[in-house]
């Protein structure tokens, strides 16, 4: 009786239920005997994210040249990189070399505000850097006067309040609920809806709110990138020259890889979490691995790598003298 009560009562038979000390993360559930060997992509991908994104950083800020909208959003982009993979990667290595899988609630919570939180300040940046690119492309004279330095401070402050303010209510409610299942979540790190799951009592407002949370925040967001971008490729397409088509839709195109590599797994792995009984679950949470830790990777070389400026900087640096 005790488990189909939101709040157990307590008597001889039954247990007074709250938040539990620690949890317990499972890890790849069925390729435990692989985790060392697992490991050594998770250490690749994870150094080429922290060395990629601090040349963005330490580039742009060298080079004053650099000091344009685009760079600024690019800095963003770096340091929210930077915050998400370091949010899940040290708790990942310990359980993969260590197999120390016990987290504490807190610990566990944090993590989860964390990791929620920067993905949608990445989603809103990801919206600003298609509405620099809008109005470089569409609106090259207007450009400067358009999004001049406090322009962009007010637009990184409005998407990193809004990440916050979004992401709070599941912190809240997760620490309200009892939980009275089982501790284990079968994962690498704290996600919203595997925390949820292991709660006891009507959990629906914490489902409903995460997908309200999923189709405002991203909906929007994939929206107005959309938009954004299919203005972009009409102006490319009325350019007067192919070799100038080619080349911006070349720059355009990187960009959209950037941000599908983003949204495409963390799509998946929100549908998986909620419809995807059938999808065996070490592929689930490989999957989940992969919308963290792969765009962190990935957004230096496609945005620093293949923009010019930052390529001759990069080159600059290692061959001056």
């Amino acid at each position: 009786v005790g488990h189909l009560l939101p709040y157990p009562m307590s008597d001889s038979n039954t247990t007074v239920f709250t938040n539990p000390s620690t949890f317990i993360l499972l890890g790849i559930s069925g390729l435990e005997a692989a985790h060392v060997w697992i490991s050594i992509p998770f250490c690749i991908t994870y150094a080429i994210a922290i060395l990629g994104n601090f040349t963005i950083l330490f580039i742009v800020k060298r080079e004053t040249s650099l000091h344009g909208p685009m760079y600024y959003f690019l800095c963003m982009l770096a340091v929210t990189d930077l915050v998400l993979s370091t949010s899940i990667l040290p708790k990942i290595l310990s359980i993969f070399w260590f197999n120390s899988r016990e987290i504490d609630f807190s610990a566990c919570l944090t993590q989860m505000f964390f990791i929620h939180c920067f993905s949608g300040i990445e989603s809103g940046i990801f919206v600003a850097m298609a509405f620099d690119r809008y109005v470089a492309i569409c609106h090259p004279l207007r450009h400067s006067t358009i999004l001049t330095n406090s322009v962009v401070a007010k637009i990184g402050l409005a998407v990193v309040l809004r990440g916050g303010m979004f992401v709070l209510p599941f912190l809240l409610l997760v620490r309200q609920w009892p939980y009275c299942r089982t501790s284990i979540i079968p994962n690498l790190y704290c996600e919203h809806m595997a925390i949820v799951k292991l709660a006891c009592g009507d959990i629906r407002i914490s489902s409903y709110y995460g997908l309200f949370v999923v189709f405002f925040v991203t909906g929007v967001d994939v929206f107005f990138i959309a938009m954004s971008y299919i203005q972009i490729l009409r102006a490319i397409f009325s350019l007067p020259t192919k070799d100038a088509r080619i080349k911006t839709f070349g720059t355009c195109a990187s960009h959209l890889c950037a941000i599908l590599a983003f949204y495409i797994p963390g799509l998946f792995s929100l549908l998986t979490h909620r419809f995807g009984h059938n999808v065996p679950l070490h592929f689930h949470i490989l999957m989940a691995n992969v919308y963290l830790l792969v765009p962190p990777m990935l957004n230096p070389i496609i945005y620093g790598v293949r923009t010019k400026q930052i390529q001759d900087r990069l080159l600059h640096l290692f061959t001056h003298k």
